[in-house]
This record gives C-alpha cells, structure tokens and sequence, in this order.
C-alpha cells in the first residue's frame, strides 16, 4: 500500500509538470511574461520614435480608428531621448491596458528626462502585442503633440513649439523669444542654460490641457512657466506656455514684457524655493520685464495707481493668495504691479546687484518663515517694517 500511494504520487507530480509545459508552449504567456513582453514592445516603440522610423513604429501599433497619429505628431520636435517606463498592466485575455511614465528629453534644452504619466491600450494578435491607443493618464496634463501635429522654430536662444499655429505667428514667437533671453542675462547674474522651450497650443483650453487644471483658472493670463514657485535645481526643464487667446491681442511691447517675465522664471527657478515669496518672484520678473524700456510708474501700474489715488494706499506688501488666476482680475493687476515696484524701489535705491543679492539670500532659506525678514536685515541693513514703510512711501511718490 505504501508503494502504491509513492507511485501516485509520482504520477500526479508528472502530469502536473506536463501540464505547465504544455501551457508555457501553446497558451498565452503568464501575467509575468505579458508584461515582458509589452515592455519590449514599448521598447522598439521608443526607439523607433528617436530613429523616425516610421515602419518599425507602425510595426508597434494596430490603431484603433479615430485614434491620433503620435509618430507624425512628434516628427518636428528634436528629441534627445524617449523612453517608456511601464508601471502596470491590467490584462483581459487578449486585451489589456498598460500605465507607464515616458520620459522624454528636447535636445539642447532638457538637463534630464521631463516625465509625463501614460495610458496605452494594447491588443495581442498572432502571438503578438500591439498598441491601440496612447494617451495622458488620468489626472495627467497632456504633452503638446496630444493636441496636434506639433511644428517647430528654432532660434538662437529658444525653441518654439505650436500646434495649429501659422508659421508666421511661430516664428515671431521665436525672434521675440531670442530677445527675451539676453535680456534676462543682462539683469540676471545667476548661473542657467541660456535657452528657452516655448509651447504655443491651439487655443486657453490646450493651454489648461497642458497643464491638467481647468481653463477657467487661467483665463486672461498671457503665459505661464511650468514650476516657477517653488523650483528646485534638479528640475529637468521648465516650459513657458502661451495662452495663445490673452496673449494675442497684446502689443508688440505687451509680448515681450511677457516672454521676458517668463524666461526670468526660467532662470531664477535654482534660487527661487518655498521661501520665496510670490510678490518677490513676480515682482522680479516684472522688474526684469520693464528693465530699460523707460515705462513709467504711471504707465506700467495703471490700477494701483487709481487705488492710490482712491486714497486706497496698500497697508502690506501682497500676499501669496493676491495672486490667484482665478480671483478678482483688479486684485490681481494691484498684485503684481505692487510687487514689480517693491523690487523697483530695492534697484533704484540700493541697487540692482542689492537686489539679485536679496533674491537669491531669500530663496537660500528652507522655510517661508522668518527668510524675508533674515534677508532684509543681511542685504539690505533693514526690517519688514522699515521696508513696508519705504515701499508704502515709494507707492505716494510714483502713483500719487
């Protein structure tokens, strides 16, 4: 009885083995192999995007009708590198849905990798697995080329990137651009690239596309920069992006006020931390913005000014919240031209180099708390109070 029960054993332990190889051999591959398997495939998708090999991508991909062409899409963009990351892959027979960070670099421009979160469909077919569809993941901000075929201007100091945009409206982009970064080296002694990517999308809805928040919040404002407050040197890449319907119906001088502003973010980005205050950040680069343009007081602070004359003199320097894309658009304009003359008085009566100094002693700090003050007494031998008193008198003078 022993023996018989060792020998079914045995049996059994034998058909199971045949049984695993017969699935390893003829059925579909484990979860396991699945995901080897597609991360190859995202391997040759990759590569075939850096080469511009159009058959080797279209040997990636059975799309699903309607779905966008990427490859064509990105054809224009100068890519350094261009790698998936896959990070899960939910699988239903013969179909399945990957997550996977691709991260990307612009060559010339990005110190490492930008990352953007990915979902890709994927079918298998023959043995084999294909991808469907490629878009943001959920909750993600869309890259440019998920809008349209992305066309490209390359200038001395900037590259520009649009999608349905004319090429005469990009490449003006691009000239005003190139001014703007000399412009920012002239005030700003700091170590940075030189060079900025400027996105230009179709319309304020890809702008909010671009930067997965609602269109709503930035609504009236010309262009941003991508992780201007609170910026670390490690970052791989700021992007300036155009809301293409404020920013249009600017003037030749409005323009490049702006694009001077936003590549002053660009640069300040390494010095520019949490305990940077925003009327600083703004301010500064407004100041940068301004900078040898001869705009007066009156000119530039057309709101505050009307507040100053209301008798309406502000009692501090603005808060964080003042400004909010989204609040009162008069709040706003005060926000920003008081900061800009703040960081006016500090150049005018200490110095421009006084004022580089503060900015950069300023985002030197960890913490919000006590850094202004730290900075005002260090740089400038004053305190808060003395300074919001200089300010407040600076504001009668120009604006009264």
């Amino acid at each position: 009885m022993a023996g018989h029960r060792r020998g079914s054993w045995v049996v059994a332990l034998c058909f199971a083995l045949c049984l695993a190889v017969l699935a390893g051999c003829g059925a579909d591959p484990v979860p396991d192999a699945a995901a080897g398997d597609v991360r190859r495939l995202l391997e040759r998708r990759a590569q075939a995007v850096l080469d511009g090999d159009e058959k080797a991508y279209d040997g990636t991909e059975r799309p699903a009708k309607g779905a966008p062409d990427l490859f064509g899409r990105v054809g224009e963009v100068p890519l350094d590198s261009w790698e998936y990351r896959l990070t899960g892959l939910d699988r239903s027979g013969a179909e399945a849905t990957a997550s996977a960070e691709l991260h990307y670099r612009i060559k010339g421009y990005d110190r490492a990798p930008v990352t953007a979160e990915r979902t890709l469909t994927l079918e298998r077919r023959a043995g084999q697995w294909y991808v469907t569809a490629e878009r943001p993941a959920k909750k993600s901000g869309e890259q440019l080329w998920d809008q349209g075929r992305v066309r490209a201007e390359r200038g001395a100091h900037s590259l520009v990137l649009g999608v349905g945009r004319g090429a005469a409206e990009l490449r003006a982009q691009r000239r005003i651009a190139d001014r703007a970064v000399p412009a920012v080296r002239s005030a700003w002694p700091g170590k940075w690239p030189g060079r900025v990517v400027v996105l230009v999308p179709r319309s304020l809805e890809g702008m909010a596309g671009l930067l997965g928040a609602p269109a709503s919040g930035y609504r009236g404002i010309a262009a941003v920069t991508t992780g201007e407050a609170g910026g670390s040197g490690r970052a791989p890449a700021d992007r300036v992006i155009v809301n293409p319907d404020a920013y249009g119906v600017l003037g030749d001088f409005g323009k490049q006020v702006v694009l001077t502003h936003e590549a002053t973010h660009v640069a300040t980005r390494a010095q520019t931390s949490p305990a940077t205050p925003l009327w600083l950040s703004e301010g500064f680069a407004d100041w940068v913005g301004y900078r040898g343009t001869g705009r007066t007081a009156v000119q530039a602070a057309p709101e505050l000014r009307r507040s100053v004359q209301r008798g309406q003199l502000p009692g501090a320097l603005p808060e964080n919240d003042d400004f909010g894309f989204a609040g009162d658009a008069a709040r706003l304009a005060g926000a920003y031209e008081g900061a800009w003359l703040a960081c006016r008085m500090i150049a005018e009566q200490w110095g421009e180099k006084k004022l580089t100094d503060f900015y950069e002693a300023v985002g030197a700090r960890e913490r919000r708390a006590g850094a202004v003050g730290a900075a005002l007494r260090e740089v400038l031998d004053t305190t808060p109070g003395d300074f919001t008193a200089r300010w407040r008198t600076y504001l009668r003078a120009e604006l009264g």
